[in-house]
């Protein structure tokens, strides 16, 4: 199943923004811009295949330098004169991938989590439509012209909606084109478009922290927050893995499938790429290894992508709320030749752990003819890596 993200970031939004920093989702909160934020997220969850961003035509310049350059982050779509004019054509741009399923997010909201990204998700897999909302607390007032209330309003039952909104990508792209064709122009988010054109619209409870930026104090705030967030205490762990060969024609190295003159032995993959850069990640987290967490025993792992091991090491490194800065691995072999494949290996674990090919260190070497990996018995890899952790995180 493909699942693609859509942030919508073309909106001028300026009276948030700090004089001269532009629309609002490029003003700085942290050290960088408001959309970069949003993106991370989103290029960061290991269920999402694709990140588009639709932009105004006139920030080019301004997107480039925020948006960064990962595997997953697919060329901008130019937005229309309308919010839901401009998310019409970033479907009709995702249209050529061919997503399964999309959700779209206002590029204004980039303290989403990766959990309620999870959740909406996971009622995707079991309906047409999923939107993160939050109950109404307040008591709600309706007020006259001159600002006399004239009713209350019983909040049992109602929702604040928020993003991320997720659909089926086919039947959304239908009803939004269909709007269009319309006139229709009145629907204030993608449910309600997809409410109109028939679906059943599922709610997931949001956290608080999803705010969406709208006013000069919405950024100062964040600013205030991301301080908080940014006092990091930085964690190395180290990785070993060595396999042995048997008989084959070819080896599974840093998730690319390599030619050779035999395979790896292994009850997995047997990546040892993949299974040292776990274990380094395991290690800065304190988390045991990859024999704990996937046990050679259990007959699940066998023959499995160590991809997904991986995977499971990312995600660890989110729900401690850490963030991974920079691997590094090292490769003991004396065949088969490691350079022709680096750029495929760092594409793959960049999109895994969201760095960009220049956070990602693959070297090889040889032993010199000495040991088994000299004698040609086994390949064997070493990895680290640097992740950041909230000061006071339990590790």
């Amino acid at each position: 199943m493909r699942i693609a993200a859509l942030i919508v970031a073309a909106g001028r939004g300026t009276r948030a923004a700090a004089s001269g920093s532009g629309p609002k989702q490029y003003a700085p909160i942290g050290g960088r811009p408001v959309l970069a934020h949003t993106i991370e997220a989103f290029v960061g969850h290991p269920e999402i295949d694709e990140v588009k961003v639709v932009i105004h035509q006139d920030d080019g310049d301004l997107y480039a330098a925020a948006a960064g350059n990962t595997p997953k982050l697919s060329p901008p779509a130019i937005g229309g004169a309308t919010r839901q004019a401009s998310v019409l054509n970033g479907l009709q741009a995702l249209a050529a991938s061919s997503p399964d399923l999309v959700l779209i997010h206002d590029a204004a909201r980039p303290f989403v989590s990766a959990a309620t990204i999870s959740k909406v998700i996971e009622a995707l897999k079991n309906g047409p439509t999923a939107l993160a909302a939050l109950p109404v607390t307040d008591t709600l007032k309706r007020a006259s012209d001159s600002g006399i209330v004239r009713d209350t309003i019983p909040r049992a039952g109602l929702w604040r909606a928020q993003t991320p909104q997720g659909f089926h990508f086919a039947p959304i792209l239908d009803a939004h084109r269909k709007a269009a064709e319309q006139g229709l122009d009145q629907f204030t988010d993608d449910a309600a478009i997809a409410e109109w054109g028939g679906a059943d619209v599922a709610i997931v409870e949001d956290t608080t922290g999803n705010i969406k930026l709208t006013t000069a104090e919405d950024l100062e705030l964040a600013n205030r927050q991301m301080a908080s967030q940014n006092a990091w205490e930085p964690h190395t762990g180290t990785g070993f893995d060595v396999h042995r060969f048997t008989d084959g024609d070819h080896v599974w190295l840093g998730g690319v499938k390599i030619p050779h003159t035999h395979k790896l032995e292994g009850h997995s993959d047997a990546d040892v790429i993949l299974h040292a850069l776990t274990d380094a990640l395991l290690g800065a987290l304190g988390d045991g290894d990859i024999g704990q967490h996937f046990p050679p025993s259990d007959p699940k792992w066998k023959g499995a992508a160590s991809r997904l091991f991986l995977e499971d090491a990312a995600r660890r490194v989110r729900d401690r709320g850490g963030r991974i800065v920079n691997v590094d691995i090292t490769v003991l072999a004396e065949a088969p030749r490691i350079g022709p494949h680096r750029p495929a290996m760092q594409a793959l674990i960049g999109d895994v752990l969201g760095l960009t090919a220049d956070r990602i260190g693959i070297k090889a070497t040889t032993t010199e003819g000495m040991g088994f990996t000299g004698r040609r018995e086994g390949i064997a890899a070493m990895a680290s890596a640097s992740v950041l952790l909230p000061c006071g995180a339990s590790v």
